[in-house]
């Protein structure tokens, strides 16, 4: 999948409150001291067409979308931590 630009210069965690997943991947982000910033995909419509769109009409969360566009779907820690290097 091509790369998206979100227009931000930061690590965005698309997710809901409610999923055990991302609430683990931004536990382990804030742990390793990961700037991020959280958009609750079920309070926002346009943060959902963009998961939407990068998983080509899936809604899987979390979905964390780097600076450069890149992004990672329901990683596990594993994934999360090699992606973060």
């Amino acid at each position: 999948m091509e790369p998206v630009d979100d227009g931000s210069a930061e690590l965005v965690v698309y997710g809901a409150g409610w999923c055990p997943d991302v609430r683990r991947s931004r536990a382990l982000l804030e742990a390793e001291g990961v700037p991020h910033r959280y958009v609750d995909v079920e309070a926002d419509e346009a943060a959902t067409e963009l998961v939407r769109r990068l998983q080509g009409g899936a809604r899987r969360i979390p979905t964390i979308v780097w600076p450069d566009g890149s992004h990672l779907v329901e990683p596990s820690d594993e994934e999360l931590r090699a992606r973060l290097g």
